[in-house]
Protein backbone atom coordinates (compact mmCIF):
# COMPACT_ATOMS: atom_id res chain seq x y z
CA UNK A 1 0.00 0.00 0.00
CA UNK A 2 1.11 3.28 -1.08
CA UNK A 3 2.18 5.57 2.22
CA UNK A 4 3.03 2.58 4.45
CA UNK A 5 5.71 -0.53 4.62
CA UNK A 6 6.13 -3.29 6.85
CA UNK A 7 3.08 -1.81 8.52
CA UNK A 8 4.78 1.78 9.53
CA UNK A 9 2.89 4.69 8.25
CA UNK A 10 4.51 7.13 5.67
CA UNK A 11 4.04 9.43 8.67
CA UNK A 12 5.71 7.55 11.37
CA UNK A 13 8.80 6.71 9.32
CA UNK A 14 9.32 10.42 8.51
CA UNK A 15 8.81 11.73 12.60
CA UNK A 16 9.36 8.79 14.49
CA UNK A 17 12.67 7.84 15.52
CA UNK A 18 14.64 4.17 14.38
CA UNK A 19 17.69 2.77 15.75
CA UNK A 20 19.62 3.93 12.79
CA UNK A 21 18.57 7.18 12.87
CA UNK A 22 19.93 7.37 16.54
CA UNK A 23 22.85 5.74 15.72
CA UNK A 24 23.95 8.14 12.80
CA UNK A 25 23.09 11.26 14.37
CA UNK A 26 20.00 11.81 12.40
CA UNK A 27 17.59 12.13 15.18
CA UNK A 28 18.93 15.72 15.66
CA UNK A 29 16.81 16.91 12.98
CA UNK A 30 13.51 15.18 13.08
CA UNK A 31 12.01 17.88 15.25
CA UNK A 32 12.37 20.19 12.24
CA UNK A 33 11.18 17.64 10.00
CA UNK A 34 8.15 17.24 11.80
CA UNK A 35 6.92 21.03 12.57
CA UNK A 36 5.56 20.49 8.42
CA UNK A 37 3.64 16.98 10.40
CA UNK A 38 0.07 19.21 11.67
CA UNK A 39 1.43 22.44 9.36
CA UNK A 40 -1.00 23.12 6.21
CA UNK A 41 0.68 22.06 2.74
CA UNK A 42 3.53 24.31 2.21
CA UNK A 43 1.54 24.82 -1.84
CA UNK A 44 -0.92 26.76 0.77
CA UNK A 45 1.84 28.72 2.49
CA UNK A 46 3.74 29.92 -0.28
CA UNK A 47 3.63 30.85 -4.05
CA UNK A 48 4.33 28.32 -5.78
CA UNK A 49 7.08 28.45 -8.54
CA UNK A 50 5.92 30.55 -11.49
CA UNK A 51 4.96 29.23 -14.45
CA UNK A 52 6.72 30.90 -16.77
CA UNK A 53 9.55 29.28 -14.78
CA UNK A 54 7.91 25.87 -14.77
CA UNK A 55 7.80 26.14 -18.76
CA UNK A 56 11.24 27.55 -19.24
CA UNK A 57 13.47 25.36 -17.11
CA UNK A 58 11.21 22.41 -15.86
CA UNK A 59 8.46 20.29 -15.69
CA UNK A 60 5.99 20.33 -12.85
CA UNK A 61 4.57 16.78 -11.95
CA UNK A 62 0.37 17.27 -11.80
CA UNK A 63 -1.35 16.12 -8.88
CA UNK A 64 -1.91 12.71 -10.67
CA UNK A 65 1.89 12.19 -12.08
CA UNK A 66 0.08 11.35 -15.23
CA UNK A 67 2.65 13.98 -17.02
CA UNK A 68 5.60 12.14 -16.58
CA UNK A 69 5.80 11.29 -20.25
CA UNK A 70 8.37 14.10 -22.16
CA UNK A 71 9.27 14.96 -25.44
CA UNK A 72 12.67 17.01 -24.10
CA UNK A 73 14.96 14.49 -22.35
CA UNK A 74 16.67 17.90 -21.35
CA UNK A 75 14.12 18.97 -19.16
CA UNK A 76 14.03 17.81 -15.55
CA UNK A 77 10.72 17.28 -13.42
CA UNK A 78 10.17 18.14 -9.95
CA UNK A 79 6.78 17.63 -7.59
CA UNK A 80 5.51 21.03 -5.88
CA UNK A 81 4.38 18.59 -3.04
CA UNK A 82 6.74 16.55 -0.61
CA UNK A 83 5.96 12.77 -0.42
CA UNK A 84 4.43 13.97 3.13
CA UNK A 85 2.10 16.90 1.55
CA UNK A 86 0.53 13.61 -1.08
CA UNK A 87 0.03 11.49 1.93
CA UNK A 88 -1.70 14.25 4.01
CA UNK A 89 -3.59 15.66 0.89
CA UNK A 90 -4.93 12.32 -0.59
CA UNK A 91 -2.85 12.64 -3.61
CA UNK A 92 -1.26 9.23 -5.45
CA UNK A 93 2.48 8.73 -4.81
CA UNK A 94 3.15 5.85 -7.12
CA UNK A 95 4.14 6.84 -10.34
CA UNK A 96 2.22 4.99 -12.97
CA UNK A 97 4.10 3.33 -15.92
CA UNK A 98 6.57 5.90 -17.89
CA UNK A 99 8.01 4.33 -21.54
CA UNK A 100 11.52 5.17 -21.48
CA UNK A 101 12.98 7.17 -23.90
CA UNK A 102 14.71 5.30 -26.19
CA UNK A 103 15.59 6.96 -29.58
CA UNK A 104 18.54 8.88 -30.22
CA UNK A 105 21.85 8.32 -28.61
CA UNK A 106 21.61 10.32 -25.32
CA UNK A 107 24.37 10.35 -22.77
CA UNK A 108 23.50 11.80 -19.28
CA UNK A 109 26.21 13.44 -17.14
CA UNK A 110 26.01 12.44 -13.16
CA UNK A 111 27.53 14.09 -10.20
CA UNK A 112 27.02 12.50 -6.91
CA UNK A 113 27.91 13.04 -3.42
CA UNK A 114 27.49 17.14 -3.47
CA UNK A 115 26.94 19.86 -3.59
CA UNK A 116 30.18 21.50 -2.28
CA UNK A 117 31.37 25.11 -2.71
CA UNK A 118 35.15 24.33 -4.77
CA UNK A 119 34.11 21.56 -7.39
CA UNK A 120 30.56 22.09 -8.36
CA UNK A 121 30.51 25.58 -8.84
CA UNK A 122 33.46 24.58 -11.30
CA UNK A 123 31.56 22.16 -12.83
CA UNK A 124 28.87 24.13 -13.22
CA UNK A 125 30.67 26.72 -15.08
CA UNK A 126 32.32 24.24 -17.75
CA UNK A 127 28.30 22.71 -18.15
CA UNK A 128 27.03 26.45 -19.18
CA UNK A 129 29.91 26.89 -21.42
CA UNK A 130 29.00 24.11 -23.20
CA UNK A 131 25.77 24.44 -22.95
CA UNK A 132 25.26 20.83 -21.80
CA UNK A 133 22.50 19.51 -19.49
CA UNK A 134 23.65 17.24 -16.31
CA UNK A 135 22.12 15.52 -13.22
CA UNK A 136 23.14 16.22 -9.89
CA UNK A 137 22.47 13.72 -6.89
CA UNK A 138 22.73 15.61 -3.88
CA UNK A 139 22.94 14.34 0.23
CA UNK A 140 20.43 16.55 2.35
CA UNK A 141 23.43 17.59 4.96
CA UNK A 142 25.51 18.92 2.00
CA UNK A 143 22.23 20.78 0.71
CA UNK A 144 21.78 22.19 4.18
CA UNK A 145 25.27 23.77 4.08
CA UNK A 146 25.33 24.60 0.71
CA UNK A 147 21.83 26.21 -0.56
CA UNK A 148 23.33 28.54 -2.82
CA UNK A 149 24.82 26.07 -4.84
CA UNK A 150 21.25 24.18 -4.94
CA UNK A 151 20.38 27.06 -6.30
CA UNK A 152 22.13 27.42 -8.95
CA UNK A 153 21.97 23.94 -10.48
CA UNK A 154 18.46 23.88 -10.31
CA UNK A 155 18.42 27.97 -11.87
CA UNK A 156 20.71 26.63 -15.11
CA UNK A 157 18.28 23.74 -15.60
CA UNK A 158 20.27 21.17 -14.43
CA UNK A 159 18.00 17.81 -12.77
CA UNK A 160 18.71 17.48 -9.04
CA UNK A 161 18.31 13.96 -7.57
CA UNK A 162 18.49 12.34 -3.86
CA UNK A 163 21.22 10.63 -2.81
CA UNK A 164 19.81 9.62 1.15
CA UNK A 165 21.04 12.29 3.82
CA UNK A 166 24.57 11.36 5.05
CA UNK A 167 25.52 8.64 2.76
CA UNK A 168 26.13 6.05 5.86
CA UNK A 169 25.65 2.64 4.60
CA UNK A 170 25.16 1.32 7.72
CA UNK A 171 22.43 3.25 8.53
CA UNK A 172 20.84 3.12 4.64
CA UNK A 173 21.02 -0.51 4.62
CA UNK A 174 20.26 -1.54 7.67
CA UNK A 175 16.46 -1.73 6.43
CA UNK A 176 14.52 -0.04 3.98
CA UNK A 177 12.40 1.83 6.31
CA UNK A 178 15.63 3.38 7.45
CA UNK A 179 16.89 3.89 4.05
CA UNK A 180 13.23 5.76 3.01
CA UNK A 181 13.36 7.50 6.45
CA UNK A 182 17.17 9.80 4.98
CA UNK A 183 15.33 9.85 1.25
CA UNK A 184 12.23 11.73 3.35
CA UNK A 185 14.22 13.95 5.32
CA UNK A 186 16.69 14.85 2.02
CA UNK A 187 12.96 15.54 0.42
CA UNK A 188 12.00 17.85 2.36
CA UNK A 189 15.24 19.84 2.76
CA UNK A 190 15.57 20.49 -1.37
CA UNK A 191 11.78 21.21 -1.41
CA UNK A 192 12.40 23.64 1.77
CA UNK A 193 15.32 25.46 -0.28
CA UNK A 194 13.57 25.26 -3.96
CA UNK A 195 9.75 25.08 -3.48
CA UNK A 196 9.98 21.17 -4.95
CA UNK A 197 11.46 17.99 -4.78
CA UNK A 198 13.18 15.43 -6.97
CA UNK A 199 10.75 11.90 -7.94
CA UNK A 200 14.42 10.08 -8.88
CA UNK A 201 17.14 8.51 -6.32
CA UNK A 202 20.31 7.45 -6.86
CA UNK A 203 21.05 4.62 -3.81
CA UNK A 204 24.54 5.46 -2.43
CA UNK A 205 27.03 2.37 -3.84
CA UNK A 206 24.69 1.64 -6.08
CA UNK A 207 21.96 -0.92 -6.17
CA UNK A 208 24.00 -4.26 -6.57
CA UNK A 209 24.29 -5.50 -3.72
CA UNK A 210 22.46 -3.67 -0.78
CA UNK A 211 18.98 -3.72 -2.42
CA UNK A 212 16.68 -6.70 -1.86
CA UNK A 213 13.46 -6.90 -2.96
CA UNK A 214 11.83 -4.77 -0.17
CA UNK A 215 14.09 -1.80 -0.67
CA UNK A 216 12.66 -1.76 -4.65
CA UNK A 217 9.13 -2.16 -3.46
CA UNK A 218 9.79 0.58 -1.24
CA UNK A 219 10.88 3.28 -3.68
CA UNK A 220 8.46 2.30 -6.54
CA UNK A 221 5.47 2.51 -3.99
CA UNK A 222 6.58 5.78 -2.08
CA UNK A 223 6.83 7.23 -5.78
CA UNK A 224 10.71 7.21 -6.66
CA UNK A 225 12.66 6.53 -9.76
CA UNK A 226 15.75 4.69 -8.77
CA UNK A 227 18.73 4.62 -11.29
CA UNK A 228 22.32 3.50 -11.39
CA UNK A 229 24.84 3.84 -14.09
CA UNK A 230 26.22 2.03 -16.91
CA UNK A 231 29.22 4.23 -17.48
CA UNK A 232 32.45 5.21 -14.95
CA UNK A 233 34.75 7.65 -14.93
CA UNK A 234 36.20 5.51 -11.89
CA UNK A 235 36.78 8.23 -9.37
CA UNK A 236 35.88 7.48 -6.25
CA UNK A 237 37.83 4.18 -6.44
CA UNK A 238 41.18 3.60 -5.01
CA UNK A 239 42.51 4.12 -7.89
CA UNK A 240 42.26 7.66 -7.98
CA UNK A 241 42.90 8.23 -11.79
CA UNK A 242 43.83 11.13 -13.16
CA UNK A 243 42.08 13.00 -16.10
CA UNK A 244 43.22 11.27 -19.08
CA UNK A 245 42.74 8.09 -17.28
CA UNK A 246 39.17 8.83 -16.67
CA UNK A 247 38.26 9.81 -20.10
CA UNK A 248 39.86 7.08 -21.54
CA UNK A 249 37.60 4.93 -19.49
CA UNK A 250 34.47 7.20 -20.38
CA UNK A 251 35.61 6.11 -24.20
CA UNK A 252 36.36 2.72 -23.36
CA UNK A 253 32.97 1.76 -22.11
CA UNK A 254 30.77 4.02 -24.69
CA UNK A 255 32.56 2.00 -27.61
CA UNK A 256 29.87 -0.27 -27.81
CA UNK A 257 26.18 0.08 -28.58
CA UNK A 258 24.90 0.52 -24.75
CA UNK A 259 20.75 -0.49 -23.76
CA UNK A 260 18.45 1.95 -24.73
CA UNK A 261 21.03 4.37 -26.60
CA UNK A 262 21.46 5.54 -23.28
CA UNK A 263 25.33 6.11 -21.31
CA UNK A 264 24.40 6.90 -17.57
CA UNK A 265 28.21 8.16 -16.49
CA UNK A 266 28.58 8.20 -12.99
CA UNK A 267 30.77 11.16 -11.97
CA UNK A 268 31.25 13.11 -8.56
CA UNK A 269 31.68 16.66 -7.86
CA UNK A 270 32.84 17.69 -4.40
CA UNK A 271 36.24 18.20 -2.57
CA UNK A 272 39.26 16.59 -4.23
CA UNK A 273 37.96 15.72 -7.35
CA UNK A 274 39.71 18.29 -9.42
CA UNK A 275 40.48 15.74 -11.66
CA UNK A 276 37.02 14.92 -12.55
CA UNK A 277 37.33 18.64 -13.33
CA UNK A 278 39.66 18.59 -15.41
CA UNK A 279 38.45 15.79 -17.66
CA UNK A 280 34.98 17.05 -18.26
CA UNK A 281 35.47 19.04 -21.04
CA UNK A 282 37.39 16.35 -22.78
CA UNK A 283 33.87 13.38 -21.90
CA UNK A 284 31.59 16.45 -23.63
CA UNK A 285 33.96 16.74 -26.83
CA UNK A 286 34.70 12.82 -26.68
CA UNK A 287 30.71 11.75 -26.50
CA UNK A 288 29.89 14.35 -29.16
CA UNK A 289 32.30 12.74 -31.77
CA UNK A 290 30.82 9.84 -31.08
CA UNK A 291 27.04 11.32 -31.66
CA UNK A 292 25.57 11.41 -28.61
CA UNK A 293 23.08 14.04 -27.39
CA UNK A 294 22.93 15.23 -23.51
CA UNK A 295 19.90 14.80 -21.31
CA UNK A 296 19.00 14.60 -17.78
CA UNK A 297 17.51 11.95 -15.48
CA UNK A 298 13.82 11.72 -15.35
CA UNK A 299 11.60 8.92 -14.18
CA UNK A 300 11.54 8.49 -18.02
CA UNK A 301 15.25 7.79 -17.90
CA UNK A 302 16.04 4.42 -19.50
CA UNK A 303 17.61 1.77 -17.02
CA UNK A 304 20.81 0.91 -17.35
CA UNK A 305 21.10 -2.59 -17.10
Amino acid sequence: MAGAIGGLSLAHIVFGKSPSVQATGLQSSSAKVAKTANAPSREKQKEAPSREKDTKNYILANDQLSNLRLADVRKPVYDRHTATERTQEHLPLEMPPVPPFTGKKVAYLTFDDGPDRVNTPKILDILKAQSVPATFYVLGYRAEQNPDVLKRIFREGHAIGNHSYNHDYDSLYSSPNDFLWQILRTDETIHEILGVRPLIIRAPGGTFGNFTQEYWVTMKSHGYAVHDWNVCTNDATKENPDASQQVEYVDGQTNEMLKDNAANILMHCIESKEETVKALPEIISLLKEKGYSFGVVTPMTPQPY
